[in-house]
């Protein structure tokens, strides 16, 4: 084999040596870019994931302030809600007191019958206590329609209740009188009657005060009245 021939093999083996190499480096870098991508894919789902989990929990955040406003909000409405209600009772009790004064004032007793409701007030007492003998009180102003009812008053009793006439101890003691623009916070009762068991153990208080404080509490229906064709 002459130098031309060695040379020549030479050059091959160079080539050969050259072409491994480049395919080997092509290799590298492919194998090399196909980890970077997948790395920086790693990284990007990772962050992606971060950025979810951040939106998420904003999110919540929100949502959370959202119902605690709207609950207070809610709370405030109810509270606006109850004080108009609460607002419109007292002006609708305040105006009730004030016609409740018309039915037992001397003006307008007649009209209102108010003999013969101090005589159903009576009869509602007596069916409450079931007692042979009662201690009624009244007011100074309203003693003479109060005996002058007495009589029928313990008849009807007896009749419903299917009993002997009670006897009623009529109090030297009475009830306030009505309100008074001089003292309008003395103790004061607008009419009707209070009746007690002789020991005093049980008291019916069936003033027309204690009953408009009942009905507005929602707990007493009306009692019946006389109307002034019957007195």
């Amino acid at each position: 084999m002459n130098d031309a021939d060695v040379s020549k093999q030479i050059q091959q083996m160079v080539r050969f040596i050259r072409q491994e190499a480049d395919e080997k480096a092509n290799e590298i870098s492919v194998s090399a870019e196909e980890e970077f991508n997948i790395e920086k894919l790693q990284i990007v789902e990772a962050e992606k994931k971060k950025i979810r989990q951040e939106y998420e929990r904003k999110q919540k955040q929100v949502e959370v302030r959202k119902k605690i406003e709207y609950s207070m909000q809610l709370n405030a409405s109810r509270i606006k809600v109850l004080q108009a209600q609460d607002d419109l009772v007292n002006a609708m009790r305040e105006a009730a007191s004030k016609d409740l004064l018309n039915v037992s004032h001397h003006k307008f007793q007649h009209h209102h019958n108010y003999e013969g409701l101090l005589k159903s007030l009576i009869v509602q007492g007596l069916l409450r206590l079931k007692e042979p003998a009662v201690l009624l009180r009244c007011r100074k102003e309203d003693l003479h329609m109060v005996q002058s009812v007495l009589h029928a008053a313990k008849a009807e009793y007896a009749e419903k209740a299917k009993v002997h006439q009670p006897e009623i101890i009529v109090d030297s003691i009475h009830l306030p009188s009505a309100p008074s623009h001089d003292d309008p916070h003395a103790l004061s009762c607008s009419g009707g009657v209070v009746l007690a068991s002789r020991d005093g153990k049980i008291v019916f208080e069936n003033t027309l005060d204690a009953r408009l404080d009942v009905i507005f509490h929602g707990k007493l229906p009306e009692i019946s009245r006389p109307c002034c064709s019957d007195s």
